[in-house]
């Protein structure tokens, strides 16, 4: 225009993080007439763009601001147009503020669209400045939404003329330029980048001028081509900025595929999908959807409505892959990233989209740095469109002609672990599975499906082992030529493992793959790290590169037996965990490297939601969650029970001069045979006489006694190994919804069981717990006969809606209603009040039972409903998975039914109100328990570990007590997501500030970046804080370290330390579960070593090495903490809680060389208590290890169960070399148990004489290291044993 020259600056809102941006930020807006932003959603970000435009706003001539968050937005200045009363008044736009989710799932830019189609109709009736200059805002956003070089001409013209001082005053007089309408495209549409017309208005139309005239030309058969479902952004088909989009499409083209590209002004895709990708009769046209938006499919970045989104895809009932376009950061700043997408990024387009299903999270295209404009990645569109035509055939292709490959895990590499996976009878789990594709059509060979052991006969040569053969059965050899040939990265692994074959997997020529063909079936076993006996790479701070075996046998999958998909069976396996970024994969991340383009389905425990996100993330795969055993208390045995006996006679004798104080006796004598004076505090066995003593101190010690063995009683274990396809029968489930009925649920407006029966007596449900946990001898009793009323008025829930063969009836039938209509009319009870009255609660008020029995009902019929082997069947016929949390099912009864794709939680949703809530409990016990401990003074630092798992279980509890005890809280954000900290004034806090130290899982790395972001804040806020250092050990420590490493204060002040990106644990289980580590200090290095990164909120790209910082925070600590969350995992069921043990680290480390003290908190039933590590480890060998009804139910199952057994008490044997807090009397109980009964010996011998062996070992290794002081004919008894085990494995 002759009036106007205009001189644009632009600047990508990440931009903002670097100083000497922003500086520059600042000076441009100062000299700017106008200033235009859009979608700011970064909290922290957002408060930089207000810092700086707020206080110029009067001095611009206009402020435009486009969909943000609500702060921003209210910085709009258009003449008299404001927007500042947004989120607070009662307008249009606050409304759609406020309903985040509103009904119909539209989101606030939906409504912003309507209102703008409706406003420019309702504006032309209003005469006054104030509609004009609505107007104008209104018109730039539609200019803005068009987005085209014309549309963005037109708007700042338009602004310019009417606004812009002296262009204004120079058109006086002069005629203004009259706009042009804002040019449109239609708000949803097919659109193909060669077609005539720019876009098509329904599917008849678009395939009219594909089949026939596009097709044909490009060579495309219209018949037999699989057809994939593109979702586009619009804004990139208005600017023409559809380089990536192009590049995606002609590579599926150019690979025979048929593709639909359609794309929405706004952000819900529900709509233009039901459109677009069905035909005429209502059958699905596509075979695979590929969301390109990166965004969730209903609502984009602001709110979304997950359940819309999983029942549109369910119907369409194809594979849904979301793949991620990179906005916060540029090509190059991805590729040098270790943990690869940006943690922003990953929170709203990797975490919500898989909520609603999606798989696949791969990065496809870039923003080149000097334009912006988007780039195609070349290798990763090549391998999203191989991957989505994979995924296609899978619907496509004949069943009798698909090949399967199912592969098992070996963990630790020995023929005794063949087919680990947690908690799952992996051979018996195998036939049910194979059963199932046979019924199906699937040509599954001669597979023997009566007997496991058949199956396993053929994959191990001889579970018996009964002839000389360490090796399994050898599927393929194959020569290292062809392992070259077909393994385009192999040369990479020689810098770690020197040239192939190697000593791994081979046999000194060829690289060897163990398994077994079946058919179009391959049972196939995955190789290990290779590195688990080495002690010298066991310390390395990055993990190694996959060795040749191991590329070998993924190599062998795809290119030699030619899979057409890949099940992972169980969890869990190390391709996942193989080293490369994070999050978004480049093309030499070794997970992606190994499933290159096979489809993955990996069975998963569905209590394990954060390694099953990391399997889907990293390797591409689409879980199936599968139910953990059914859950028993753990009940007494030998001498506990003796004493539960003696306690009963003692309530009735107590009275009685004679017999009471003689029981007593009794009592006391037993606890001391049972060890439980570690536990408790005994009288003197030898001077003490209950007779002497007044009827008060001989209740106390019985309360006490009592309330320890009733802890050991009720405790939950999992009894046995899940079968897929075997849900528990109801008496199974039992003890889960006794579990389940326990816990308050406020939100759901849900007492818990025991709250309501304590209620009919006048008495407060925690007060009951806290006389019980100080073992007031009423209170304990009073406790275990509420249990025991629960677990009676369960059971009579469960009775009712069984049928004669303990199985769950479907539907309560006619008779059930009308006999129960009839039977409330005439005032008869409920079966299960009446259970609780005969109980002896008489006066319990049936109307209060009601909310937490119907949800009872509820959970019932989930615990036993199925579809494992239904959805592993969904995912082999390339059909859609419906999604699911995972976690724990007594917490969150929605993780079942199982046999569903399982996803996390939206990460930027934790830590929630009620996880705060606990956490502060918890940390007011646990500071309690430690003053009391040390003379009434405070500790000044906890270490601590935080995992994802918990941290997905609980919402967010442990992460809250790391706030807590630092004493800043988590505030949310205008859009209720947590991430922002503030300080709790001393005043306030009541006490002085805890340091914290905390030691991330690499999974909790993986899973919440964003969250050691707010703990980083957190913490240098509280060191930053000028308050006396009596008060503030934060700060106190922080200057010390300042000044000792010569550091900045705020650098100093770093706390939270993980692996380095794309590394996880310590390596401290795998050192110990393979014997090959040379002493503890070895142990000890590897934890400092591995677990020193740092992360710092002020460089959020990387982990930094930071040894010395580490070590210098760890040297102040007093005390070591962990949280236990759930029953199914205890401390001995995994080597990943001891792997992160710092107890004995931090004893090496302190001046005093004083041990600190390990504390657990056990929030795993709603009285939840913080134990000592030590009484954890005993509660923990009392309960499983030592615990018939563990062992026996584990012996059950065969082959798997005697592994089981051994594992915990290597486990055990972990926590003597990482803290050494485990008794003697564990290792002596279990020796008795295990070897010296001969015919226990013999049977453990006979069913897997490999876990024996390793049995034996590990006893002898516990003398040898110290751990265990025990007699030498016992050591005698062992030695010989090994030595006649050995002869047995080799066939002598």
């Amino acid at each position: 225009s002759e009036n106007m020259a205009v001189e644009c600056v632009g600047y990508l809102l990440e931009e903002l993080r670097d100083d000497a941006t922003f500086e520059q930020f600042k000076k441009d807006v100062e000299e700017a007439n106008i200033f235009i932003g859009s979608l700011i959603f970064v909290q922290e970000l957002a408060e930089k763009v207000t810092e700086v435009v707020q206080p110029l706003r009067d001095q611009l001539d206009a402020v435009l601001v486009f969909p943000s968050m609500p702060e921003v937005m209210r910085l709009n200045k258009v003449g008299s147009f404001t927007m500042k009363n947004l989120g607070q008044s009662k307008s249009v736009v606050a409304d759609f503020m406020k309903k985040k989710k509103q009904d119909d799932g539209s989101s606030f830019e939906e409504g912003m669209l309507k209102l703008l189609r409706t406003l420019p109709k309702v504006l032309k009736f209003l005469p006054s400045d104030k509609a004009a200059d609505a107007r104008t805002f209104m018109m730039s956003f539609q200019y803005w939404l068009g987005g085209s070089p014309e549309n963005l001409e037109s708007l700042l013209l338009m602004v310019g003329q009417d606004y812009v001082g002296p262009v204004k005053e120079s058109m006086e007089g002069k005629e203004k330029v009259t706009m042009e309408e804002p040019v449109l495209l239609p708000d949803k549409a097919i659109w193909h980048p060669v077609a005539p017309s720019i876009v098509f208005e329904n599917n008849q139309q678009y395939f009219e001028w594909y089949n026939k005239e596009f097709c044909p030309d490009a060579g495309i058969d219209v018949k037999d081509a699989p057809t994939i479902g593109i979702i586009l952004q619009k804004s990139h088909i208005n600017t023409k900025d559809d380089t990536h989009y192009v590049s995606l499409i002609s590579e599926l083209e150019g690979r025979g595929a048929r593709v639909v590209p359609i794309y929405s002004g706004g952000l819900d895709f529900s709509g233009p999908l039901e459109e677009y990708f069905y035909d005429a009769n209502g059958k699905a046209i596509v075979d695979t959807i590929i969301n390109l938006t990166g965004f969730a499919l209903v609502g984009g970045p602001a709110s979304q409505d997950h359940k819309k989104a999983a029942q549109v895809l369910k119907k369409l009932n194809k594979p849904y892959m979301c793949a991620v376009p990179l906005v916060f950061q540029s090509f190059e700043e991805w590729q040098a990233s270790e943990l690869g997408l940006h943690p922003i990024q990953v929170a709203l387009q990797v975490s919500l989209p898989e909520i609603d299903g999606a798989i696949e999270p791969i990065i496809y295209a870039g923003r080149e740095g000097a334009t912006g404009r988007s780039v195609p990645l070349a290798d990763r569109v090549n391998l999203l469109a191989d991957r989505a035509l994979k995924w296609s055939m899978l619907s496509n292709k004949p069943k009798q002609d698909k090949k399967i490959a199912i592969t098992i895990f070996s963990f630790p590499p020995d023929k005794g672990n063949v087919g680990t996976a947690a908690y799952l009878d992996v051979f018996d789990s195998i036939k049910a599975v194979l059963g199932e594709l046979k019924e199906q059509g699937y040509d599954i060979g001669d597979a023997p499906l009566d007997d496991k052991s058949a199956i396993m006969a053929q994959i191990l040569d001889d579970p018996e082992a009964k002839i000389s053969s360490p090796d399994l059965n050898v599927a393929y050899r194959m020569s290292t030529d062809e392992y070259y040939e077909l393994t385009p990265y192999a040369e990479d692994l020689e810098e770690n493992w020197g040239p192939a074959p190697g000593n791994l997997n081979s046999d000194g020529q060829n690289l060897l793959v163990y398994g077994k063909e079946f058919g179009n079936v391959f049972i196939g076993v995955q190789p290990s790290f290779g590195y688990e006996g080495d002690p010298m790479r066991l310390l390395f701070a990055k993990s190694a590169s996959p060795h040749h075996g191991f590329s070998a046998y993924y190599t062998y999958l795809e290119k030699i037996f030619e899979a057409d998909a890949v099940l992972h069976f169980g969890t869990h396996g190390s391709l996942e965990f193989m080293p490369g970024k994070q999050v978004g994969m480049s093309g030499t991340c070794y997970p992606d490297r190994l499933i290159n383009s096979l489809p993955s389905a990996y069975l998963y425990a569905a209590n394990n939601p954060s390694e099953a996100t990391i399997a889907k993330r990293r390797s591409y795969s689409a879980t199936v969650s599968y139910l953990t055993p059914p859950a028993e208390n753990a009940g007494l045995y030998k001498g506990l029970k003796e004493l539960k006996e003696l306690i009963s006679s003692y309530q009735g004798l107590r009275e009685n001069e004679g017999r009471g104080p003689a029981i007593v006796n009794s009592i006391v004598s037993t606890s001391y045979t049972c060890n439980l004076d570690k536990d408790v505090d005994l009288p003197d066995l030898e001077t003490y006489d209950a007779a002497k003593d007044t009827a008060e101190n001989r209740d106390g010690i019985v309360g006490q006694i009592y309330s320890q063995i009733m802890q050991i009683e009720s405790r939950l274990l999992p009894c046995g190994l899940h079968t897929v396809g075997v849900p528990p029968t109801a008496e199974e489930a039992i003890a889960t919804l006794v579990n389940i009925a326990q816990l308050d649920r406020p939100e759901d407006k849900i007492e818990g069981l025991p709250r309501v029966i304590a209620a009919s007596i006048g008495r407060d449900i925690n007060d009951i717990y806290r006389g019980n946990n100080n073992g007031v001898l009423e209170d304990v009793e009073l406790n275990t006969k509420v249990t025991d009323a629960s677990r009676a008025a369960v059971r009579a829930l469960v009775q009712q809606s069984t049928d004669s063969s303990g199985r769950v009836k479907e539907v309560k039938n006619m008779f059930d209603e009308v006999g129960g209509m009839i039977g409330a009319m005439m005032g008869a009870k409920k079966p299960w009040t009446k259970a609780i009255m005969d109980a002896g609660f008489s006066a319990v008020d049936e109307e209060r039972l009601a909310p937490v029995f119907t949800y009872l009902e509820f959970c019932l019929k989930q615990i036993v409903a199925d579809n494992e082997l239904g959805g592993i069947m969904e995912l082999l016929n390339g059909e859609f998975l419906m999604p699911a949390p995972g976690g724990d099912p007594i917490r969150n009864p929605d993780v079942l039914p199982t046999g569903r794709n399982m996803h996390a939680l939206d990460p930027s949703s934790i830590p929630t109100q009620a996880a705060v809530e606990v956490s502060e409990g918890v940390v007011r016990k646990l500071l309690e328990k430690l003053k009391d401990e040390n003379d009434g003074a405070f500790p000044e630092s906890i270490a601590f570990t935080l995992w994802g798992t918990d941290n997905i279980k609980t919402y967010g509890e442990s992460l809250a007590q790391v706030l807590a005890l630092v004493g800043v809280r988590p505030v949310s954000d205008s859009l209720g997501r947590v991430n922002k900290v503030e300080l709790i004034p001393l005043e306030e806090l009541g006490r002085p500030r805890i340091d914290v130290v905390v030691s991330c899982s690499g999974v909790f790395r993986d899973l919440f970046i964003n969250q050691m972001n707010l703990m980083d804040r957190g913490i240098k806020m509280a060191a930053e804080a000028d308050e006396p250092l009596d008060q503030n050990f934060v700060r106190k420590h922080a200057m010390e370290q300042a000044e000792e490493l010569n550091v900045s204060l705020r650098e100093a002040a770093c706390r939270v330390f993980s692996n380095s990106a794309g590394s996880y644990s310590a390596n401290v289980g795998l050192a110990i579960e393979n014997g090959g580590w040379e002493d503890e200090g070895q142990l000890q290095e590897q934890f400092l070593t591995r677990k020193g990164f740092a992360f710092n909120a002020d460089k959020p790209g990387m982990m930094e090495q930071q040894a010395d910082l580490f070590k210098s925070a760890l040297k102040t600590v007093d005390v070591t903490f962990q949280n236990l969350d759930s029953s199914e995992i205890s401390i001995t069921d995994v080597s990943h809680y001891y792997d992160s043990d710092p107890t004995k680290v931090v004893e090496g480390l302190r001046d005093d060389k004083k041990k600190p003290m390990s504390l657990m908190a056990d929030t795993t039933t709603a009285n939840a208590q913080v134990r000592t590590l030590s009484e954890t480890v005993r509660l923990d060998a009392r309960t499983k290890l030592l615990n018939p009804k563990f062992y026996e139910g584990m012996l059950s199952t065969g082959y798997e169960g005697v592994r089981e057994i051994q594992k915990r008490l290597r486990n055990t044997m972990g926590w003597s070399a990482t803290a050494g807090e485990v008794d003697n009397f564990v290792f002596e109980d279990a020796n008795d148990t295990f070897i010296n009964d001969t015919e226990m010996q013999q049977r453990l011998l006979d069913t897997n004489p490999n876990a024996f062996r390793d049995m034996v070992t590990t006893f002898l290794e516990a003398n040898g290291r110290g751990y265990w002081d025990t007699s030498d004919d016992n050591i005698e008894r062992l030695q010989e044993l090994y030595a006649e085990v050995e002869d047995r494995i080799e066939g002598i």
